[in-house]
């Protein structure tokens, strides 16, 4: 994508696919739950995006692993609107296995996530940035590593790392 894009409208009609595949993945994994849609979730994004006055996209991977995180700070900010309607409600549970980070519930859960991603951020940034593109992103390891300009393996090895950290914070 690097000297393709010219302008976030080609970032967009380039990835919109991507984009759509990312949020399809991200929202399935929410098992239908919510209001929030497919194209909903890349309109928000890309309107996230289209704020962003600086579009220096190096490539397609970090074209994709910016969405992932403008995507994760979607719906974050609708599972903080969501929360703010139901205070009181019930904590929610999360759970992590060897092929996905999954989140079972709806807003709590997610803001109980993003707040523990946010404490990793500040003294693992790196791991931070590799749940965001594998968990909010749903990029591959390969397109993960890519982004992040690191080898598969070090992806490997701070997802392992990360999904324990993260398991302990929210255990806490």
């Amino acid at each position: 994508m690097g000297s393709e894009l010219e302008s976030l409208d080609d970032a967009v009609g380039l990835a919109y696919r991507e984009l759509r595949a990312i949020a399809h993945r991200r929202l399935r994994a929410r098992d239908g739950r919510g209001t929030l849609t497919t194209t909903a979730l890349v309109h928000e994004a890309y309107l996230k995006l289209a704020d962003n006055s600086a579009h220096d996209w190096e490539d397609r991977a970090h074209f994709l692993a910016l969405a992932s995180v403008v995507m994760r700070h979607v719906l974050v900010d609708r599972a903080r609107q969501i929360s703010a309607l139901k205070r009181g409600g019930m904590d929610q549970r999360i759970t992590f296995d060897d092929n996905q980070l999954s989140v079972e519930t709806e807003s709590t859960a997610l803001l109980q996530l993003n707040d523990a991603l946010e404490e990793l951020a500040h003294f693992e940034p790196r791991l931070a940035q590799v749940v965001e593109c594998r968990f909010f992103g749903g990029l591959t390891e390969q397109e993960t590593a890519d982004a992040l300009n690191i080898t598969v393996r070090t992806v490997q090895r701070d997802w392992v790392k990360a999904r324990v950290l993260l398991q302990r914070a929210l255990s806490a």
